[in-house]
């Protein structure tokens, strides 16, 4: 997983998004323990998607033994354990002490977490809530005790008191619940911005890596993948009903639609299925009220497909071969070769998917149709890994069998023919993306801050030194 960072002087990470909710057995200490706050906080646990970072390198590993190495333009984030272990994990904190790492990123010892763990979006936790989540993590997650590495960043970003004037900056008021706005929308509005942490993802960054407010849920690049514009405008969700909403939540497919991928795909998986109708409803009530932000034409995926020439495999020069071998052949740029030797046997020489729309349609499809190619880039790059009750998708990825070049002839070949045919992909932007997206713009100026506080600092020095020679002559 690749998140953004967000720090003032160091790193500020989005969550994105997910692995597996835990279902551990009960340790024994939960002997005589109330159950009710456990299994509430565990379904707050899946809700808030603690898992996202807080899993093991293993998918056979205990959930919450730490260990996953989350990348960042700064350097690797290791996910600490959580569990009630006392000497590896979270088993001496305290309540207080717990909630202070949960709403103002603080540990037990007092050092400050990177926002890799949301904790800004965290602040806004009830107190209830939290109570729930602690009789949870203390006694219905088992313990694990073993020690996960210590993350250890380059300079000036393994800094963690910078985080303090971050966190005075961009560490908002919490949720308050609004008397004047229905049940329905306070719910919605909690789960999206505190427990869903959603805005970590959709919200883009200012200068110093904090969400920009003025440009709420308007969709931001996370590590390469776009999370698009959830707001009302058509260039967002505008045109999704709220029914849409709630079957993409929960299954991360609408027919001739969308498909999730990437970050989100892994929050459905691990943390959106689990969750209620009635908290899923509310999610899509309170997301389709959001104020519009337009971010470029309105999306639709109504339209009638265009007319395509159906195009005979047997006529292709060199004939469609499915091996990966012949299709790591770095010569091969030609954009319809590509298609029907990779991805036409799922989606169809003529782009319109399977009659039953499990391997979907490239025309109806806003990762085709809108302003931006990201996720079409990235879903070749990477493939789309998806797990819901019903069933299982898994596109296969291509990085390692297509070159940057190729990955741009295929997508080119996609857009021209099936999708939004005013963009167009070259091969820096698949050689961005396969590095995990944009540098922000405080790790790109880092070295110029650096070396202008050395020379500020010699200057300081300097002057001292002449000051002091002065007073003696």
């Amino acid at each position: 997983m690749r998140l953004p960072s967000s720090w003032l002087l160091g790193v500020a990470f989005m969550f994105s998004l997910a692995s597996h909710a835990s279902g551990a057995a009960s340790p024994s200490n939960a002997a005589n323990v109330n159950d009710e706050p456990i299994q509430q906080g565990e379904y707050l646990a899946r809700a808030a998607d603690c898992s996202a970072c807080h899993r093991p390198p293993e998918e056979s590993g205990q959930p919450f033994a730490g260990g996953y190495v989350i990348a960042s333009p700064m350097g690797d984030i290791i996910a600490s354990n959580i569990t009630p272990s006392r000497e590896y994990g979270i088993g001496d904190y305290s309540e207080a002490q717990f909630k202070r790492a949960l709403t103002e990123g603080i540990r037990a010892d007092g050092a400050h977490l990177y926002p890799a763990m949301p904790y800004t979006a965290y602040s806004g936790l009830t107190d209830d809530d939290i109570h729930a989540l602690y009789s949870y993590f203390m006694h219905g997650v088992e313990a694990v005790d073993e020690p996960t590495p210590e993350t250890s960043l380059p300079f000036p970003f393994n800094l963690r008191v910078s985080m303090a004037a971050w966190n005075f900056l961009f560490l908002d008021d919490a949720y308050t619940h609004d008397p004047e706005q229905s049940d329905t929308l306070n719910r919605g509005r909690y789960l999206v911005d505190t427990l869903g942490h959603c805005s970590a993802c959709h919200t883009p960054r200012n200068a110093l890596m904090g969400e920009n407010n003025d440009r709420y849920l308007a969709g931001a690049n996370v590590g390469g993948w776009y999370a698009p514009n959830i707001t009302s405008d058509a260039s967002g969700i505008g045109n999704w009903s709220v029914e849409e909403l709630v079957q993409y939540l929960r299954t991360g497919h609408v027919e001739n639609k969308a498909q999730a991928g990437g970050g989100m795909a892994e929050a459905i998986e691990h943390s959106l299925r689990y969750l209620s109708d009635e908290d899923l409803h509310s999610m899509a009530v309170y997301l389709k009220q959001v104020p519009p932000t337009a971010i470029g034409p309105a999306i639709d995926v109504s339209q009638a497909p265009r007319e395509v020439e159906p195009v005979s495999p047997a006529t292709l020069e060199p004939p469609r071969n499915d091996d990966p071998q012949a299709m790591s052949d770095g010569k091969r740029t030609d954009g319809q070769t590509l298609y029907n030797g990779a991805c036409a046997s799922c989606h169809q020489i003529d782009g319109q998917g399977t009659d039953d729309q499990f391997y979907p349609s490239l025309i109806h499809n806003t990762a085709t149709q809108g302003a931006n190619a990201d996720n079409l880039i990235m879903s070749v790059l990477q493939g789309v890994h998806r797990e819901i009750d019903d069933y299982t998708v898994a596109m296969p990825a291509f990085g390692e069998q297509l070159n940057d070049e190729q990955i741009a002839a295929v997508s080119n070949y996609v857009l021209s023919q099936f999708g939004n045919p005013e963009l167009e992909v070259d091969a820096a932007r698949v050689t961005e993306l396969r590095q995990g997206g944009p540098t922000p713009l405080l790790v790109k100026a880092m070295p110029w801050l650096m070396a202008a506080g050395v020379i500020f600092a010699l200057f300081v020095v300097g002057l001292i030194v002449f000051l002091i020679r002065r007073k003696r002559r």
